[in-house]
């Protein structure tokens, strides 16, 4: 598999030869500890098929990942000593990653989970320094350096020290010292906070990630859009931990648990913020719950039984349509919007791209959204519903129309829908349509 690197414009992925690649990634911390063969195959298929890019999983993992066996019964250290790997683990993670790659998909791995590093909760024990920290990443950065991997340093604990931080960009510089400088590098942040505060002006940091967290309605649109205008240098970033389907929002089983339309949301608030992917996540597939285990919060379904929930089907939908149309020169741009603007399961989201060749705007209630034509080559365009539920579209025209100025009818059947806006000049193929290449 190819290579990957930072778009030239600096707000995207690719891969070498510059063509985009779309980061869209599922959360299974827990891959290289909790399943067999068998079940891996299966849940890797499963994620192929629904067109994810990325399986986001961690080497040493949360779930007392140093001293409980793997399902082949093997532990990743020797004495819990990150300089003393054992060898049949490895072969094991091997196996995970060459299975992955078979099937297109990219590992983001976690070296290690935050709480090896900074025990503010969690099972521990701390065994990192930054001496073994460089070693760790060296061994794994020498192990993988041709495998189809994006490293992803941290795992949900917040760098509150300065031997912390020192810890952390050893381990990433021992892994960009190991494979080259070939992989892509990034840090997975705790609740409600970003990479960028701490690292981003790290050259060991290729791309920021957030993690927006599990309650409904964040506004995780509001974090992409403060990464997205940092200077000094650009970097792209995405929403790496939203919150989780069948996760009980913020927590609490009292707010109910979140569902495929707040997955969605979270989906469409952030890429057209201006993210280079998103990571999908879900509450019993994170920690691969079944009955047996003791569960990490309010789990109430197989994972097995999880997979088929519609949230992670409903993926694909946007990264056809994004992929639909010219891809690296999209940009946020919330002044195609000139209705009132409302929060919560009301905010609309537009992106547009730089020649005004196409707009669109997620709108995730029913609320007709009025939109200021002029900023596309076309004030004519052709107009489109896209069904984030589907993938598919229909055709529409405006209510109202003043001047540049279009109020479009918001479909039923939804409650939310995305209105695509193109040049007729252009030709684009109706939106989420397969496309192998735009130009």
């Amino acid at each position: 598999m190819r290579a990957l690197k930072v778009s030239d414009n600096k707000r995207f992925l690719t891969y070498a030869d510059g063509k985009p690649f779309f980061y869209l990634a599922d959360t299974a911390w827990e891959l290289f500890h909790r399943l067999d063969r068998a079940q891996t195959l299966r849940y890797l298929t499963d994620r192929a098929a629904k067109g994810f890019t990325v399986i986001q999983a961690v080497v040493l993992a949360e779930i007392d990942g140093l001293n409980t066996p793997n399902m082949q019964g093997h532990r990743p250290l020797h004495d819990n000593d990150p300089t003393r790997l054992d060898e049949a683990y490895f072969a094991d993670v091997d196996w995970v990653v060459d299975t992955a790659a078979s099937l297109g998909l990219y590992i983001g791995m976690l070296p290690t989970w935050g709480d090896k590093w900074n025990k503010k909760w969690g099972i521990g024990p701390e065994i990192f320094t930054p001496d073994n920290a460089y070693t760790f990443g060296l061994w794994l950065g020498r192990r993988y350096r041709d495998k189809p991997i994006i490293w992803i340093t941290g795992g949900d604990r917040p760098v509150e020290t300065d031997l912390h931080r020192e810890i952390v960009t050893r381990m990433a510089n021992g892994l960009r010292d190991g494979d080259g400088g070939r992989n892509l590098v990034s840090f997975h942040p705790t609740g409600g906070r970003a990479s960028s505060e701490v690292f981003h002006a790290e050259p060991w940091l290729d791309f920021n990630m957030w993690q927006s967290g599990h309650g409904r309605n964040a506004a995780n649109y509001e974090k992409i859009s403060s990464d997205y205008d940092r200077r000094d240098p650009v970097k792209p970033v995405l929403d790496a931990e939203p919150g989780y389907e069948d996760h009980p929002s913020a927590f609490k089983l009292d707010n109910g648990y979140l569902d495929q339309y707040d997955v969605r949301k979270s989906l469409y608030w952030s890429l057209f913020a201006g993210a280079c992917g998103y990571t999908y996540g879900c509450h019993p597939i994170w920690q691969f719950w079944q009955s047996g285990r003791e569960p990490r919060g309010y789990c109430r379904t197989h994972w097995e039984d999880a997979l088929h929930l519609p949230g992670s089907g409903q993926m694909r939908h946007a990264r056809a349509l994004l992929e639909s149309r010219p891809f690296l020169s999209r940009v946020p741009d919330q002044s195609l919007i000139v209705s009132e603007q409302r929060e919560g399961s009301h905010h609309q989201q537009a992106t547009l791209d730089a020649k005004g060749r196409y707009a669109m705007i997620y709108c995730p209630y029913y609320d007709h959204p009025t939109i200021d034509l002029a900023k596309l080559s076309n004030r004519d365009p052709v107009a489109y519903w896209f069904d984030p539920r589907t993938g598919t579209a229909a055709t529409t025209s405006p209510i109202k129309r003043q001047g540049n100025h279009a109020t479009y009818p918001t479909p039923y059947g939804g409650p939310d829908w995305v209105l695509v806006l193109d040049d007729p000049a252009c030709n684009f193929p109706r939106p989420g349509a397969a496309v192998t290449e735009i130009l």
